[in-house]
This record gives structure tokens, C-alpha cells and sequence, in this order.
């Protein structure tokens, strides 16, 4: 086995390995868990899911690609966000709403008085299909 990246969880002190030889990420000590395989037809159907045209090579290349960003996104399944509280934005903003108040709305007669042309209390358009 041959490490290729070694990362140190700043929170707990443990070690993090990532190995080349069988593709699986775990901790130190053994314990691993197997990344998700993507195969080639997995890929193709992927592509046309998204109706984008790949040849066989293409699908035979990005096959590894796709399974490294799956195990990428595995790790961060691993780390405790416990005490880590949700949020909707990197800096704090608050929405600026207005009340909701009730209106009187009969203004009708004055918004129809900016349109170009007006009929029985409506917009008139031209006519776009014949």
C-alpha cells in the first residue's frame, strides 16, 4: 500500500490516509471503507442522462474520474458537523421583507392610463399568432 495523501483531523488528532494502490479512503489502522465503483455503462447512461454524446474511450476514462469524485464526496460524509449550526450563507445578511399588509388595489384606472392601448378595463396587445 502506498499513501498518496495523508490528512489530520485538526478537531479529534486522527489521521486520515488516502490509498493509491486499492482506491479506498479510511483511517489509520486499517479500518477502510471501499469507494463507490463506477463502471463504464454507468457512465454512459450518466452521459445520457444529460444528453451528452461520449464515445467508449471517453466513458472508459472518465469512469475513474467519476468514482475518485464520488469518494471525494464520501469523505465528507465522515466529517461531524454535530456542532456546526445550518446556515444559508457564508456572511450573516437578514431579508428586508415588507408587511404584508392589505391593500386597497383598485388602482386599475391609473395603471391602464401608462399602456399604449386599452379595451374594456384590459391591456391590448397585437395579435403575435395568425
Amino acid at each position: 500500500m502506498r499513501i498518496v495523501r495523508r490528512n489530520i483531523n485538526a478537531r479529534t488528532g486522527e489521521t486520515l490516509l488516502m490509498r493509491a494502490a486499492d482506491g479506498c479512503t479510511g483511517r489509520a489502522g486499517g479500518a477502510s471503507r471501499a469507494r463507490m465503483a463506477v463502471d463504464i455503462p454507468t457512465v454512459k447512461r450518466i452521459a445520457g442522462l444529460a444528453r451528452i454524446a461520449i464515445s467508449e474511450d471517453e466513458a472508459a476514462r472518465l469512469a475513474p474520474e467519476l468514482g475518485n469524485i464520488l469518494g471525494r464526496i464520501e469523505q465528507l460524509g465522515e466529517v461531524d458537523v454535530s456542532e456546526v449550526a445550518p446556515m444559508t450563507a457564508v456572511i450573516p445578511n437578514h431579508l428586508r421583507l415588507r408587511d404584508d399588509v392589505v391593500s386597497d388595489g383598485d388602482v386599475r384606472d391609473k395603471v391602464l392610463a401608462n399602456a399604449p392601448q386599452a379595451e374594456h378595463g384590459f391591456f391590448t396587445v397585437p395579435k403575435v399568432i395568425e
